[in-house]
């Protein structure tokens, strides 16, 4: 279904068994297409044909039988590792229960990346297009599942919403906090992006930060900071990255970019101010890079119990978070 007449326009499809959106730029030759009921991710971002995002699939439906990290992944409600089995907020301890079925465990067994990434609990709720952009919006209400509430205990909704304008993809999402004391927020986003034009190890990467938080030998941070000793650009073919950074550098209008160049194409990701660190993964002999826009540094809740981070972000009942990140590719 068109919504617009104009170059922009907005396509409710099916992709196999799954309900897919596709927004699209005619005049730039650029598409988005996500999967509300696949963890509402977005599995293409093309232009000119060329996907920029890392996804190893036909479509949605070979993801959601077997579900793996690619494209955007959204993490919530925390991102990257929990220390422990149990998280503290505000002083209390709370216990997460492996026999629910939802958690996710890296390879130290810590719980990883929250209870979302794949959940068909996503409702799309808007959509539309007008001269100047393509947008839809999804919705997950946290607080009517019982199974998130038993290792989040904070009534709360999600709103994201996709929205291709302007030669990029602003991907915007917003918390509500619906419970009767403050909901801390230790979200992210994990996007997987690739370059054509040019070997992996070939690509040069900015990396827009002041700090490079130490980690220990389970990827946690210890609290310690050094500054990012990385050439700017950094090829990777240098080194590969598993790497936080924090103290962001930011242009005027408040963005840290990040981008990764290869022969001609470039992908710049902009974090909105909330957005206060930065994780990027390249692994070696993998023909992708993760910019990850994080809320808080990983282990976030119980290091600010122990003291030792003291930026983590809150919402008062009643209240909402809200902010962006951009993907604008060039060269493509």
């Amino acid at each position: 279904m068109t919504t617009s007449e104009t170059a922009f326009s907005v396509h409710r499809e099916r992709n196999g068994p799954i309900e897919t959106v596709r927004l699209v730029d005619a005049a730039r030759k650029m598409e988005v297409c996500f999967a509300p009921a696949v963890g509402n991710m977005a599995y293409a971002f093309t232009v000119n044909g060329k996907n920029l995002l890392w996804f190893p699939f036909a479509g949605p439906d070979e993801l959601e039988t077997h579900p793996i990290f690619c494209g955007i992944p959204f993490l919530a409600p925390w991102a990257n590792r929990i220390d422990g089995d149990a998280y503290w907020v505000d002083g209390k301890k709370f216990l997460l229960n492996g026999a629910l079925g939802n958690l996710r465990r890296d390879g130290h067994q810590k719980p990883i990346h929250g209870l979302l990434n794949f959940s068909p609990a996503w409702m799309l709720t808007a959509s539309g297009a007008n001269s100047f952009s393509a947008f839809a919006t999804s919705r997950l209400e946290f607080w009517r599942h019982p199974e998130m509430m038993a290792q989040f205990p904070f009534a709360h909704s999600i709103t994201m919403t996709y929205q291709l304008e302007h030669g990029s993809l602003l991907v915007e999402a917003s918390l509500e906090n619906h419970a009767a004391e403050a909901m801390p927020v230790a979200i992210g986003f994990h996007p997987y992006f690739q370059l054509h034009d040019l070997p992996r190890d070939q690509w040069s990467v900015h990396l827009a930060a002041r700090d490079h938080l130490l980690l220990d030998d389970d990827l946690i941070p210890t609290g310690a900071r050094e500054p990012v000793a990385l050439a700017d650009p950094h090829s990777l073919q240098a080194r590969q990255l598993d790497d936080v950074f924090g103290n962001l550098i930011r242009d005027e209008d408040g963005a840290a970019r990040f981008w990764v160049q290869g022969k001609e194409q470039k992908i710049t990701v902009e974090y909105g101010t909330k957005y206060r660190v930065a994780v990027v993964y390249a692994p070696a002999g993998k023909d992708f890079i993760c910019f990850e826009p994080m809320s808080a540094i990983t282990n976030a809740f119980n290091l600010a119990h122990a003291g030792v981070y003291n930026e983590l972000q809150t919402i008062p009942p009643g209240a909402e978070w809200r902010e962006t990140f951009r993907i604008t590719p060039t060269g493509f």
